[in-house]
């Protein structure tokens, strides 16, 4: 990506945080409702355990079983301990200021104060349902200006900056005729050469320069950016227009007249600005009804999910978000060091303020996640490095699932609504239940690694080496994490989720320490081991079953909080509630379901494969080949009734797919004769009707044969001459189906022929028996009789 891409990507990221600068003054006094109130009761008891189960097992099939979301009412004695009176003081001080203070909080006082002036606006914006309207009109503005393509985007900031520059120029203009009032004229002094009265630091016409700069400046800039009609006097006359109040000013005029000046001056540019909206009001409603189209067609073709992510991609929101949540936290950490309350001795309370702030609103908690999501991307990213690995999609998903997953736990526990003490120890608890997730989005990192270098015998020490490491830290980091917990809080349903979350990974991880330690010793074996597969089974059969334990008892632990301890939290309980419905489903009926799926079929495999003959030395010595499924020596095999050798363990894997034999796909067994199929009776029957086709054709070639030869008694020479020049062919051809589905072609032909010998009547009775046998069975035989009708294969 060059440079200029990238300069331009990021101006295009800073064009769109302010309308989100906007929404966030718009949700953080209320959307205009009465300022809320924090209650005890508000503490959301519930810390959002579903949603790390039931997140995490969208993004790998060894997810969380957790359940819903749980929080204890005990006080958070970690940061208690450290906190003391000056701390709850700071808290106190940060609630009062997060409630007043912001962004844009100093201009948007100030603007309400100057409106309160007016009885009548004042009267007016009190009213709670003006306020209201007033706050969704300019939410949906600042969402409709955030979702412009970026060349509309730029139209939209050269027309409010167009009309800031209106009226910063009145201001300074109207500023301007203040300082010229109660003093003497300008051009007196001009004409009179008073150069002391000029050049006087704290004269009037010192301090009218700096105004007359910045309104020949503002002309300037008004003159590039503006849309109105562009006429070249008007554009070249611009800046004289801006200061012209000032330079009327300094001739002697009456003071009523000097009073509008500013108003005239003004009167050109938003003549110029009316004239702007006017002619673009019909662009921006085909920019609007294009924009529907779009979206209704590209939903048509690609569906709502394909638009919304090419929506996110093209806005780039996480980039936004990043950078409003810094600017944002930028602002509030200056406002601290300007009123002198950031010191060596406060560095944990100023923080502590900063993440107060930080999730204050909607808008913030986005941001918070935004940073959040690349803080454990990047985490993904140094283990991967570590484990000398940079292809794996659990970690290019982790920073995703990570950002999802706090964000709905910041929503289900009410994080905004809280109060700013109960608000800090709500958002500890939350990363608390974050950094359990990321424990075991690590391990689905490492564990595929852990199998390949097992199972493929790599050599490589190193990599050994670091995959063990990891693991370790995964055993070591929760086993602290709980120590840590439990020695300093009471029991509660949060600490509950938490330890239950730890502990499931410590035995997701021994499990895969488990199968690692089996590949090994299979590796280092140098005869096929039968047993590897059982005790593989035994092994993740155990932590799935402590897994699906572990969900059942948090799903109750979830429900307990939901009945119990939500009633304060209507939004928090239905987030709660479906989290709860997604995790029973995925995490205790799918992975149930699934189960007992590989039970019953490997206890059907392990019967059939029973039913089986076991092959003798003599026999695998006479065979003296591999098994045809894992290439390996057989030291002990299965026959199959099709008469193949394999190991029995690789025929019960076999089993799990299919029931029919690897090599010639027959059946290998059949468990009984009603279990066949309609079509397989319908063949049968036909090759019996085949059969008995046969055996009567058969019985009328005999009869011929018998027939031609008492009407030839009478003449022996006449019948040595027919037998020797016209022999009399009789063949019977038919298509009898094999024991495969597939229909071979057999054909029987019988030649009889015609002499005296008198063992010719029982040669031809003798054909016709064996002809009927065989037509009777389900083989394909080919029968051909030489000339004194013997029979051969």
């Amino acid at each position: 990506m060059s440079v200029r891409t990238k300069v331009l990507g990021m101006v295009d990221v800073m064009m769109r945080v302010p309308p989100i600068l906007v929404i966030d003054e718009i949700l953080k006094i209320g959307m205009g409702l009465p300022s809320r109130s924090y209650t005890d009761k508000s503490v959301d008891k519930g810390g959002g355990a579903s949603d790390i189960s039931s997140f995490h097992h969208q993004s790998s099939n060894n997810s969380i079983d957790a359940a819903a979301g749980t929080d204890s009412i005990s006080n958070f004695d970690m940061f208690t301990q450290v906190t003391n009176a000056s701390l709850e003081k700071a808290i106190d001080n940060a609630s009062t200021a997060a409630i007043a203070g912001g962004v844009l909080s100093s201009s948007f006082g100030n603007l309400i104060d100057e409106l309160a002036k007016d009885s009548y606006l004042s009267d007016l914006l009190s009213i709670t349902s003006i306020k209201f309207v007033i706050c969704v009109l300019g939410l949906f503005c600042a969402l409709g200006i955030f979702m412009l393509w970026t060349r509309h985007l730029v139209m939209v900031y050269m027309f409010v900056i167009s009309l800031g520059l209106t009226f910063l120029s009145h201001w300074s203009n109207v500023s301007a005729l203040a300082l010229m009032e109660n003093n003497s004229c300008i051009l007196e002094d001009i004409l009179s050469m008073n150069t002391t009265r000029l050049l006087d630091t704290g004269g009037v016409a010192v301090s009218l320069l700096p105004h007359l700069v910045a309104q020949w400046f503002m002309g300037m800039l008004f003159a590039y950016i503006h849309l109105g009609p562009r006429y070249s006097i008007l554009q070249r006359s611009m800046p004289l227009i801006f200061a012209s109040p000032i330079l009327l000013a300094t001739l002697p005029l009456k003071m009523r007249i000097i009073k509008y000046l500013p108003i005239l001056a003004a009167a050109v540019p938003l003549l110029l600005t009316k004239i702007t909206i006017m002619s673009s009001g019909m662009e921006a409603g085909k920019t609007v009804y294009n924009g529907y189209q779009f979206a209704t067609n590209f939903v048509s073709n690609f569906g709502l999910s394909a638009l919304i992510e090419n929506e996110w991609q093209r806005l780039n929101v996480p980039s936004v978000l990043r950078v409003f949540w810094t600017i944002r936290i930028t602002q509030e950490f200056l406002g601290l060091v300007l009123n002198d309350q950031v010191n060596a001795m406060n560095l944990i309370p100023t923080s502590q303020k900063l993440l107060v702030d930080g999730c204050e609103t909607l808008t913030a908690v986005l941001g918070m996640t935004s940073i959040i999501s690349v803080i454990c991307h990047y985490i993904g990213k140094a283990f991967q490095w570590y484990l000398l690995t940079f292809e794996n999609d659990e970690e290019k998903s982790l920073g995703t699932v990570s950002a999802v997953l706090f964000y709905i736990l910041a929503l289900q526990t009410g994080l905004t609504s809280l109060s700013p003490d109960k608000r800090f120890v709500r958002l500890c608890r939350n990363l608390c239940l974050l950094f359990t997730a990321l424990l075991h989005f690590l391990h689905n990192i490492v564990s595929p690694i852990l199998m390949s270098l097992s199972a493929a015998r790599n050599p490589s020490r190193k990599r050994h080496f670091r995959a063990l490491t990891v693991c370790a830290f995964l055993i070591i980091a929760p086993i602290v994490l709980l120590v840590t917990l439990w020695s300093r809080h009471s029991p509660s349903t949060w600490l509950l989720a938490v330890t239950a979350f730890s502990v499931e990974v410590v035995v997701k991880v021994c499990v895969s320490l488990a199968t690692y330690s089996l590949f090994l010793l299979d590796a280092r074996r140098p005869s096929f081991w039968e047993k590897l597969d059982d005790y593989l089974y035994y092994v993740r059969a155990f932590g799935n079953s402590v897994e699906f334990c572990f969900g059942i008892l948090l799903f109750f632990n979830g429900a307990w909080i939901l009945i119990f301890e939500s009633a304060q939290n209507a939004t928090g309980g239905a987030i709660r509630a479906i989290m709860m419905c997604i995790h029973a489903y995925f995490n205790i009926w799918c992975e149930a379901q699934a189960g007992w799926s590989v039970f019953m079929k490997r206890r059907s495999a392990v019967h059939k494969i029973s039913a089986l003959p076991e092959a003798t030395s003599a026999q695998l010595q006479a065979f003296d080949d591999v098994c045809a499924i894992c290439y390996q020596e057989m030291y002990s095999a299965k026959i199959t009734r099709c008469r193949h050798y394999f190991h029995g363990v690789c025929l019960r894997k076999w089993l799990y797919v299919q029931d029919r034999c690897p090599l010639c796909h027959e059946i290998m067994m059949y468990t009984d004769r009603r279990e066949e199929s309609e079509a397989d009776r319908a063949v049968h029957q036909r090759h019996q009707e085949q059969a008995a086709g046969l055996a009567a054709a058969a019985a009328a070639a005999a009869a011929a044969a018998a027939a031609a030869q008492n009407s030839e008694d009478n003449s022996l020479s006449e019948a040595a001459e027919s037998s020797s020049n016209t022999p009399s062919m009789v063949t019977v051809s038919t298509s009898v189906s094999g024991a495969n589905l597939n229909s071979d072609e057999g054909f029987v032909t019988i030649t009889n022929t015609m002499n005296s010998n008198s063992n010719s009547s029982t040669s031809s009775t003798a054909a016709a028996a064996t002809f009927a046998t065989a037509a009777a069975s389900n083989t394909t035989h080919s029968f051909r009789f030489s000339r004194n009708l013997g029979m051969q294969d």
